[in-house]
């Protein structure tokens, strides 16, 4: 009797692994085309120590679509992959905070690489909080 799972069998005997499509990013939460990363560029801002975060909102759909970008300057293939993981990680576990339309860019620092993974969950948290809030705060002299 063969230990490997056929091919397709998406059940997983690894303790904590995910399951279904809990831990991934489906298409639909991704930004995928290059147009949508040039006009989330012109949108707003939010810095933090190891980040600085783009969005701009949308006016369909659910939640927050994410994509990164880590240019080469940040260091090699290895050292810019391993960013993009652990924030993929990061914003999987936290994207809850934001439920407007809204599309992100993250542009990772260097520093992301040595810096805990509990506080980059703490930045990550923290900047779908402040686009939140942000985006769902009515304009000042109304109200």
């Amino acid at each position: 009797m063969s230990a490997i799972a056929p091919k397709g069998d998406t059940n997983s005997s690894a303790p904590g692994a995910p399951k279904g499509n809990g831990g991934r990013f489906p298409r639909s939460t991704r930004l995928l085309r290059h147009a949508d990363f040039e006009r989330v560029y012109r949108g707003r801002r939010h810095f933090s120590p190891h980040m600085t975060v783009f969005y701009l909102r949308r006016d369909q759909g659910e939640g927050p679509r994410v994509g990164f970008t880590v240019g080469r300057a940040l260091g090699g293939a290895v050292e810019r992959n391993r960013m993009k993981r652990r924030l993929r990680e990061a914003v999987r576990q936290r994207r809850q905070a934001c439920s407007v339309p809204v599309d992100v860019v993250i542009n990772p620092k260097k520093s992301l690489l040595t810096t805990e993974f509990s506080q980059l969950l703490e930045e990550v948290g923290r900047a779908f909080q402040v686009i939140q809030q942000k985006l769902t705060e009515k304009p000042r002299g109304q109200g």
